[in-house]
């Protein structure tokens, strides 16, 4: 069952606009989930806050927010003042420019959404947008106010339809550089080089919903049936975990043990001899 939309508006280039609805691009409603028990009576437990010192329930209406700013000192800021620097939610989103495709690194990208027409009339306007940033290798650029907060998005062109992406806010996304600065600017051996190359050649697959299965999710969903039908669960055994390699004396010969590998085991079986 396709997600419902949770947004509606309009999608506006220059004098061209048309009805759009924002609906969810993931979902995790098929993730388990578990409620924390009574053991003894079988009934769910409530959470509840107390405080820190004198280990008393809280109130709900003695409930605040508080902003750190030393040891044991907070700053209590009410709902009033949150409330007003949270933004209305505008229904409409204004593409402001546009770039090349491939131009935003995927670290930005945070959360995506289906950005679909919403009205048969408008339908013509959504897809000259949509073809035309296709044709030009381009992305449009825009602002969205979601939850009260503005954010910067994007927007793909993705089969029939479009792709909204949000992006991370600068503060977000860690510098690179402060991560890789100790690593060397070594000229690389061309024939080590080489070799990868052709390490990754025999690798090369198309992608796969099979390459992101969850098989902790499959085998909690066989433990949960074979409980409802009140069968004994089949405790699997546990892997040993992968011995820590050794150091690699001479990584040419193990990129070259490595091809072989491959090599070898994508060759077909010999046919018999009649």
């Amino acid at each position: 069952m396709a997600p419902r939309a949770f947004w509606k508006g309009y999608l506006k280039l220059s004098l061209v606009t048309c009805p759009v609805a924002l609906s969810p691009a993931t979902s995790d409603s098929e993730k388990i989930r578990f409620h924390t028990l009574n053991r003894k009576t079988g009934n769910r437990v409530v959470s509840r806050y107390v405080d820190e010192e004198t280990g008393r329930r809280v109130e709900e209406d003695d409930e605040a927010k508080g902003y750190a700013r030393g040891e044991a000192d907070y700053l209590i800021l009410e709902d009033e003042e949150l409330e007003s620097v949270r933004l209305d939610s505008a229904r409409s989103i204004d593409i402001e420019g546009f770039m090349p495709r491939d131009s935003i690194d995927w670290v930005w990208c945070d959360t995506p959404f289906y950005l679909a027409p919403d009205d048969p009339v408008g339908e013509e306007a959504y897809c000259v947008i949509r073809d035309a940033m296709r044709s030009t290798g381009t992305i449009g650029v825009s602002r969205l106010v979601l939850y009260r907060r503005e954010r910067a998005v994007i927007l793909k062109p993705r089969e029939k339809g479009i792709v909204l992406w949000t992006l991370r806010y600068g503060e977000e996304v860690t510098d690179p550089r402060d991560i890789f600065a100790g690593v060397g600017d070594r000229d690389v051996d061309p024939g080590l080089l080489r070799l990868i190359e052709k390490v990754i050649e025999e690798r090369k697959a198309p992608w796969s919903s099979e390459m992101v299965r969850d098989p902790v999710q499959e085998r909690l969903s066989e433990l949960i049936n074979e409980k409802k039908k009140g069968l004994p669960h089949k405790t699997a055994s546990k892997q040993e975990p992968d011995e820590t390699p050794s150091n690699v004396v001479n990584i040419m010969d193990a990129l070259r043990r490595s091809v072989a590998a491959e090599a070898k085991a994508k060759k077909p079986p010999a046919k018999p001899k009649r």
